[in-house]
């Protein structure tokens, strides 16, 4: 099932069809997410949009399904990269331009991740369902290759196969916060190395990760009535509509469409399959 994080009809879409498809939904886990704009230029935050907003919709339009599934996990991949993180509401979706702006986002966006964690922890306490932000620790990826220039790429990849888990052990983490029994108490915290870890001020902020839901819910278009608390029947709405009149891009192009790499839509795609889950943790890549 496609799924275009930078694009709010694309997440209405993808809901839509995956509730109208799939009975149950017992875990959730935001692995999508990108670290550069690439040659993308839009007129909003992409990562932002890509790293948090898109996941924070596709959260909301699913919690119905996640509640009458329950007890039911949401597993958030943020990085330790959320502790150079700031977020100023002011500018919060202002296009990002530039590797320092890059740098900066992606940190932001981490830290989004992580607040977003703690306020949907607080939102959904006594439902059954429990989140949790985990992250991976440094993954030998194309995360951030893929953006190294060509030239580059022969003289970092051996680097990083030597110092980079590797993604079987990169998923330990996000495993242990979807799989493990007994740390629903622990909801809305931080894992990191398959156990909890302290987080800086800034991300244990509840008045910010309050604000950062409000603002959420505007960035994402969702409107009043589109309140998951209070509506446990409601279904998303057509994807060829508009999201909402309050959606600040109705009708905005899809990052494939700007620049329609296999790459580029590998790491904003989510593919649902049927698989049978083996809960099984690796301890040592944790």
């Amino acid at each position: 099932m496609a799924l275009d994080l930078a694009s709010l009809a694309s997440v209405r879409a993808f809901a839509t069809a995956f509730l109208s498809s799939e009975p149950r939904l017992d875990i959730l886990i935001h692995n999508a997410g990108i670290s550069s704009c690439g040659r993308t230029r839009e007129p909003f935050n992409l990562l932002l949009r890509v790293n948090h907003i898109g996941p924070f919709l596709l959260t909301h339009l699913l919690l119905p399904r996640l509640k009458t599934s329950a007890p039911s996990r949401v597993v958030v991949v943020s990085s330790a990269a959320h502790r150079r993180g700031r977020l100023d509401f002011t500018r919060l979706d202002h296009p990002v331009v530039g590797w320092r702006q890059e740098l900066r986002a992606y940190a932001n966006s981490k830290l989004a991740n992580v607040l977003f964690a703690r306020e949907l922890a607080t939102q959904l306490e006594g439902t059954g369902v429990t989140c949790y932000a985990a992250h991976p620790g440094p993954v030998n990826s194309e995360l951030f290759l893929r953006h190294v220039p060509g030239w580059l790429r022969p003289l970092l990849r051996p680097l990083a196969w030597l110092v980079l888990r590797a993604p079987r052990g990169g998923a330990q983490t996000p495993l242990y916060c979807a799989l493990q029994e007994g740390i629903e108490p622990l909801s809305g915290r931080y894992f990191a190395n398959c156990h909890v870890e302290e987080v800086p001020p800034a991300a244990r902020d509840d008045r910010a990760a309050h604000r950062l839901w409000e603002a959420s819910r505007k960035l994402a278009g969702l409107g009043p009535g589109e309140d998951a608390e209070s509506d446990e029947d409601s279904q998303p709405e057509d994807p060829g509509t508009p999201s909402s009149p309050s959606s600040p891009h109705p009708e905005e192009p899809t990052v494939s469409e700007l620049y329609p790499s296999p790459q580029s839509s590998t790491d904003r795609s989510t593919v649902t399959r049927r698989i049978p889950v083996k809960a099984e943790l690796e301890p040592q890549a944790c």
